[in-house]
């Protein structure tokens, strides 16, 4: 039964988990996995509670996004370097024809050419989505400020949106982490009954 108490509890725990996850490899996935699952459960009950349904709806497309974006680096990455293995076996079997057993450099230089490439596009097209991806969460979390009158909450989407925008030059990896810090004490901060103005 949908609880703002134990939204705070799962959103807050969660949120935990998810962070530490993410330094203690050893447990690889299950940590993070099981932080997203008590996290989502919190959205879900916010949602609930606050009969909107854009905040569950918003943070699950954030979520869809961001396996897709992970998706898209990895398979971009891997298709890049599977073509350039392949340039090189083709350069490996023009040297073997020529007399000279020396092959065409071009060649070689194609092939770091295609890697370099995929790498850059992959990370153009991965740094794309993680932005979309905030862009929703930022309003899930914007609607659940206004809702709970909790202002963390807007200001730890924002954050997400500042650290998406600058992943791509490093700084925004920071900037990601202090908001997931923010988002555990957010979700702590949540009062135990929605506020009479805000509910409906």
């Amino acid at each position: 039964m949908a609880d703002l108490k134990n939204a705070k509890m799962f959103g807050g725990i969660g949120t935990i988990l998810m962070l530490v996850g993410t330094f203690v490899p050893m447990l690889g996935f299950i940590l993070p996995l099981i932080g997203f699952i008590l996290v989502i459960l919190a959205v879900y009950y916010i949602a609930e509670l606050t009969k909107d349904k854009s905040i569950f709806k918003n943070y699950l497309l954030s979520f869809i996004l961001q396996i897709v974006a992970v998706v898209a680096l990895v398979g971009i990455m891997a298709f890049s370097l599977g073509a350039t293995i392949g340039f090189d076996f083709m350069a490996l079997y023009n040297t073997l024809q020529t007399e000279a057993g020396i092959s065409d450099p071009t060649a070689v230089f194609g092939s770091l050419e295609t890697l370099i490439g995929g790498c850059c596009l992959s990370v153009v097209v991965f740094w794309i989505l993680m932005l979309i991806s905030t862009l929703f969460l930022k309003k899930s979390f914007k609607s659940i400020s206004d809702h709970t009158k909790v202002g963390l909450f807007g200001t730890t989407g924002l954050l997400y949106l500042i650290g998406a925008a600058l992943l791509i030059i490093g700084i925004g990896a920071i900037i990601l982490l202090i908001a997931e810090i923010m988002q555990i004490v957010a979700f702590f901060s949540l009062p135990d009954k929605i506020p009479a103005a805000a509910a409906k």
